[in-house]
């Protein structure tokens, strides 16, 4: 087998690119509806080797309004998730993720306490390809098999998706010309305690927990020391 050998029997044959690609009409109205709920963007962190999807990340600035950085996910909803038959009506066959930064955050840093989030995209945004399965609103993603936390600088080793919303609190639900249903997944890094609370009690009491957190007034923007909001 030669060394392109493995790229053409993964592609069907003779095409070495991803397998999984948005239209060129799904990612002008991609980029527009990102533009239209979360801001604009200038800045986009291209993905130079893509074996599946071709994964950029957008980087939306802090703003007066939104004093954070927003990371969010394009060309993971190119790919169709292996969703249970019965919740086929709810077409949540696509999906984008979205992670919010303090503004301070390092984002151009290859230091791991400052890469995690971002790494933390990318591996949740392939979880479904690699694991023939799906992701969705209350599902839980550990750091690693272990269940260390993400980095040297924090506690937290799980990530729970959430529905996005945009800046004026709407869901954030692309439906594009196609009729392609694209999802939108904010990611909350949690503590294992948190995980645990949400196994009992389910993700939205979990949720409320957070939001009721007032030893972090900030979230959902990423604390990576915050209290954990079960210990509180």
């Amino acid at each position: 087998m030669g060394i392109f050998d493995k790229f053409k029997k993964k592609s069907g044959g003779e095409d070495p690119y991803p397998l999984y690609l948005y239209k060129e009409k799904e990612i002008e109205e991609l980029e527009a509806h990102i533009e239209k709920t979360l801001g604009s963007f200038d800045k986009v962190f291209h993905e130079i080797i893509s074996p599946d999807i071709h994964l950029d990340i957008a980087m939306l600035p802090a703003t007066e309004e939104d004093p954070y950085l927003k990371l969010v996910t394009m060309g993971a909803g190119a790919y169709k998730m292996n969703v249970p038959s019965e919740l086929k009506d709810y077409k949540l066959e696509y999906a984008e993720y979205v992670i919010l930064l303090p503004k301070d955050w390092n984002i151009d840093s290859g230091d791991e306490k400052d890469y995690w989030p971002t790494r933390a995209l990318k591996d949740i945004a392939r979880l479904p390809i690699n694991s023939n399965t799906w992701l969705g609103y209350g599902h839980t993603v550990q750091a690693d098999i272990e269940g260390k936390p993400y980095a040297e600088n924090t506690g937290l080793n799980n990530i729970m998706l959430v529905n996005a919303v945009s800046t004026k609190g709407d869901p954030m639900r692309l439906t594009m010309s196609t009729g392609k249903v694209v999802n939108f997944y904010l990611l909350l890094p949690i503590y294992q305690e948190e995980l645990e609370y949400k196994m009992e009690n389910g993700a939205d009491a979990l949720v409320d927990l957070l939001l009721e957190n007032e030893a972090d007034p900030d979230f959902p923007v990423l604390n990576p020391n915050r209290v954990s909001a079960v210990k509180r």
